[in-house]
């Protein structure tokens, strides 16, 4: 809040140096007797009221390299500074340091971390507890993670709620909706064997879905196979309830993506590791399609944590947090210049996307289509490259641009959250406003102009259209996911701020999770599902 404008007298900034906490302490502490830190007064131990001193709070908060918006992501202004910190904070660490791991201890990835996890991790950030809290924010606010989510998935949809339950609907042929059995199911069905087990994020490809637990756990379950394509030959045999992966048991995972022919995971250090797809070392290393061992990403980001991964058609998209900043690096295939390195060929490891520094943008959310992909930047611009086709790209045409290229048409718009599908994209805005440009087809981009047989709602979008179905509903959006695949008919989930689900597209084996009647296959209009995410 401006204090101009609350009648709050402003608070004069005082620069004060980044100084240890021993530089203020009032006098020496006699070797033999215990250490108490009093950092104003005659404070108890383990207090520290700064928030006595406004400046001093300013000052930390400048520090820390927290804006407004990371600021409101944490609720409220640092329990460090209004009540007691609860631990004894190390004498060599300066106030905003010490204000940071405080902060950091209130994460839930970081909170059962051991002592030696958490310094590995400061020193993987670059050696400061304010670098983990950016990390460690930055993962939170891509991802959703400890949120609720919905995905929309080839055929099938998994909805995540804010307590930790799954939901799933839709095609179940390889028994991808965890019930035990492969027959399809029309409505939200709860997986009651996760019962006990709380899951914070979820994947689903072709016939295949992945969730991860408030533990770092995987649990996979439909083809048994982390590397195949989307028609290929299926696994060994299908999994009809949730596995867990035991490759994986010895990583903390928090995050999945499923990309054709490759499986790709997160850890909460912030490593990548991939299944399959090594063949030509396309992804770093060589492994055969069925391989159910993970590979560690290297090159590049080996000594890099990333906060975001995003997987494509035969590629992968990693947003890594460094001390100079945000960035993305691009590793697979380079087809339609999806790589974003001004060229159309493959990258056997990660390689830093230039663009964003010449365009002075700060990524930090990507997204990854089948063809092309999109990022926002801190700033709000939206960038878009790699395959045109259908106007995917929102540029008002349908060329190729094998760099990132800022969507002017959304000047005007501050975006907060990017999806893309099989030549669809979808940008949320600040406000919950809903964009959508690219294929039309199966009536997925929320633009049901049709009246009475007037129009076409299965048009191509060539620029972003803000989309008028959602605004109706009187609900802020938060989240949306697209099906990105090129097999399977798109649909599209609209997550709201209040834990409303709609739904809109193709329908016709159950995965929008509400009926279709008169032979329908699809549909036009966003349409509520029954279930409360919230």
């Amino acid at each position: 809040m401006d204090a101009s404008t609350s009648g709050t007298p402003t608070v004069q900034y005082h620069n004060i140096p980044d100084q240890p906490i021993t530089t203020i302490v009032a006098a020496p502490v006699s070797a033999f007797l215990r250490q108490v830190r009093h950092c104003f007064g005659d404070s108890t131990p383990g207090e520290f009221p700064l928030a006595a001193n406004p400046s001093i709070v300013l000052h930390v908060l400048t520090a820390c390299n927290l804006d407004p918006q990371d600021l409101a992501k944490l609720e409220a202004t640092c329990s460090f500074f209004r009540q007691p910190a609860n631990f004894a904070p190390d004498y060599e660490l300066s106030i905003s340091e010490l204000a940071a791991l405080d902060m950091c201890q209130r994460r839930a990835i970081f909170k059962p971390m051991t002592d030696e996890e958490r310094q590995s991790l400061k020193q993987r950030c670059g050696g400061s507890w304010k670098l983990v809290l950016r990390f460690l924010l930055a993962g939170e606010a891509c991802c959703r993670r400890e949120k609720s989510q919905a995905i929309a998935g080839p055929g099938h949809s998994i909805a995540v709620t804010s307590t930790g339950a799954v939901y799933s609907f839709g095609s179940n042929s390889s028994g991808q909706l965890g019930h035990g059995n492969t027959e399809e199911d029309w409505h939200p069905r709860q997986i009651r064997s996760l019962q006990g087990i709380r899951i914070i994020q979820a994947a689903a490809g072709a016939g295949r879905t992945m969730l991860i637990s408030d533990a770092g756990r995987v649990y996979a379950f439909g083809k048994d196979s982390f590397g195949e394509a989307e028609y290929g030959v299926q696994g060994s045999k299908l999994v009809t309830t949730p596995q867990p992966v035991e490759s994986l048991k010895d990583i903390f995972v928090v995050q999945a993506a499923i990309g054709n022919f490759f499986t790709a995971v997160l850890s909460r250090e912030g490593r990548v590791y991939t299944f399959s797809w090594g063949k030509d070392s396309k992804l770093g290393h060589k492994t055969e399609p069925n391989d159910v061992e993970p590979q560690p990403l290297l090159g590049a980001l080996e000594n890099i944590p990333v906060v975001q991964i995003a997987a494509g058609y035969c590629y992968l998209l990693c947003l890594a947090c460094q001390p100079s900043g945000m960035s993305v690096y691009s590793v697979g295939c380079g087809l339609g210049g999806k790589l974003g390195h001004g060229s159309r060929t493959d990258e056997k490891s990660p390689r830093l996307i230039e663009q964003f520094q010449h365009l002075n943008l700060q990524p930090m959310v990507v997204a990854a289509g089948a063809w092309h992909a999109a990022v926002v930047g801190r700033d709000g611009r939206v960038c878009t490259w790699g395959w045109g086709r259908y106007g995917c790209l929102g540029h008002g045409n349908e060329e190729c641009e094998s760099v990132p290229k800022v969507v002017e048409a959304l000047s005007n718009v501050k975006a907060v959250h990017v999806a893309t599908g099989d030549y669809t994209t979808f940008v949320v805005s600040d406000d919950g406003d809903v964009y959508s440009f690219g294929c039309g087809e199966s009536a997925s981009l929320g633009h049901n102009t049709a009246l009475e047989g007037q129009g076409n709602r299965h048009a191509n979008v060539l620029s972003p259209e803000q989309v008028m179905s959602l605004k109706q509903v009187n609900e802020r959006v938060v989240q949306i996911s697209l099906t990105n695949s090129i097999y399977w008919n798109a649909h599209t989930f609209a997550l709201t701020a209040s834990g409303k689900l709609y739904a809109f597209g193709a329908g016709d084996k159950g995965q929008l999770g509400v009926e279709l009647v008169n032979n329908q296959t699809e549909r036009g209009n966003p349409e509520r599902v029954d279930i409360d995410l919230n």
